[in-house]
């Protein structure tokens, strides 16, 4: 019997283990979603999205228990409060547009003719949800769906493997129907079968590129819809702002969760008059985290989710500076890095594009910054990556950052802002990041299809 570990960065050992799900069970489940998924569709779309927010409501009941297992499982500290603000922002966010993301679209309603494009819900909807913020990637694509009328197949990242099992209980328990919100163990050969058998009607993916295109190879010829997350490297362009909000947010947004953000800002492009001062109080505020152990409250900044996320960052940084990079920040300040999970944080400089640490996903705790001249060296820059998610630009001049956000090749643009999903916006990337889109009213549309409706009243 294959089973799916969690082995956790705290100690290394595991924490948690389950048996992975035979094909033949997997193909039972999805079997009665299918079949459940018409009469939850039936039910009125306010009683939904009440059942949706009841399960919401309920998982936030078991903060003591969600929090502690989030720190053992990928390493993220508990002063921090696990992800319960952006998991119900977003979650009363779609609620509150669902009845106008879903009405009909009238176009004529005559005494001849009636004429309407209606969203019907796809049918049974696959999420695989990544371990990072393994609660509010999970909504993203959960809430919607549910409250759209589709039926969902939850599959977690074994590095957060009772997440999950955890959010289906909450639902559960809260009134949803226990076959329209499903949690499985799967591995990756099941996965696969499942999505080459068409067994699902749409599947959203966040995770890697190579993930992504795993799920692209399996459901090639099925015309299964997809939404894919994928990687990042974000940038952040300083030009006249306010330095000290602008260090303060990029530095969190490089750093944050120890560097393992889908939108965390990983390479920093600064104007020549400010670059002395960005990058000094850059370092000063780097300084101050507090690595070590993620169940003390006093800890600011935990491992990473695995010893060999952590090995990655390392190779980049060791293989920048051999090319000329220099690091910024002082290994004795964290003692506490202990060559394998627990990872120090960096600030690198002297840094280009010829080096992988600018151009890969790093997903950790270290960023370049980079000096530049003008907004057209800047924005060349920019787009030089394989990926497109966000953007942050720091300037007090809004017409001067719409006007770069246009020459961007990203998924969103900020302005004096950073590392944050505004549900109100739909959430897409561009080039390798990926395709499709979730939250706002385009994330409802996403998880559901159009279906026209023209209906002739008169007969002569």
């Amino acid at each position: 019997m294959t089973m799916i570990r969690c082995v956790s960065p705290v100690d290394g050992e595991v924490y948690a283990e389950r048996p992975a799900m035979p094909l033949e069970m997997a193909r039972q489940a999805v079997a009665h979603a299918r079949l459940a998924q018409k009469a939850w569709a039936r039910r009125p779309l306010d009683e939904r999205v009440k059942l949706v927010l009841a399960g919401v409501a309920r998982l936030n009941e078991m903060v003591d228990e969600v929090v502690p297992e989030l720190a053992w499982q990928m390493g993220r500290p508990v002063r921090y409060g696990g992800e319960f603000k952006g998991f119900n922002e977003r979650s009363n966010y779609v609620a509150s547009i669902a009845a106008d993301a879903l009405k009909p679209l009238v176009v004529e309603e005559s005494d001849r003719f009636e004429r309407r494009i209606a969203r019907e819900p796809h049918g049974v909807v696959f999420v695989i949800a990544p371990w990072n913020y393994p609660y509010m990637t999970a909504i993203n694509t959960v809430a919607p769906a549910l409250m759209a009328g589709n039926t969902v197949i939850l599959k977690h990242a074994s590095q957060t493997i009772l997440v999950g099992e955890r959010m289906v209980r909450a639902f559960i328990e809260a009134g949803v129907p226990a076959d329209v919100f499903q949690n499985l163990f799967l591995d990756h050969d099941t996965t696969a079968a499942l999505i080459a058998a068409k067994s699902f009607d749409f599947i959203n993916f966040t995770g890697s590129v190579e993930g992504g295109r795993s799920i692209e190879r399996a459901a090639a010829g099925t015309f299964t819809g997809l939404g894919l997350e994928l990687g990042g490297k974000d940038p952040g362009y300083v030009m006249d702002a306010d330095l000290d909000a602008a260090v303060d947010t990029l530095m969190d947004g490089a750093t944050y969760n120890s560097g393992q953000c889908c939108c965390g800002i990983e390479r920093i492009y600064v104007h020549e008059s400010l670059y002395d001062a960005f990058v000094e109080k850059s370092v000063a505020w780097v300084s101050n985290y507090k690595l070590g152990n993620p169940l003390d409250p006093e800890t600011t900044l935990g491992p990473m989710a695995n010893k060999r996320f952590a090995a990655t960052v390392r190779n980049q940084v060791a293989d920048a500076i051999s090319k000329g990079a220099k690091a910024l920040i002082d290994p004795k300040l964290f003692p506490q890095d202990d060559g394998g999970a627990y990872l120090a944080p960096q600030v690198l400089v002297d840094v280009d594009h010829s080096m992988e640490f600018m151009r890969e996903e790093t997903f950790g705790p270290a960023v370049g910054i980079m000096k530049v001249k003008s907004d057209a060296e800047a924005i060349e820059l920019m787009n030089d990556s394989r990926y497109g998610l966000t953007a942050s630009l720091w300037t007090k001049d809004a017409e001067r950052a719409a006007r770069i956000g246009r020459e961007l090749e990203t998924g969103t643009v900020f302005m004096n802002r950073a590392d944050y999903l505004d549900p109100a916006l739909c959430w897409t990337g561009v080039k390798e990041t990926g395709r499709g889109g979730s939250l706002s009213v385009l994330g409802f549309h996403n998880l559901t299809r159009p279906k026209s409706y023209h209906l002739k009243k008169v007969t002569a």
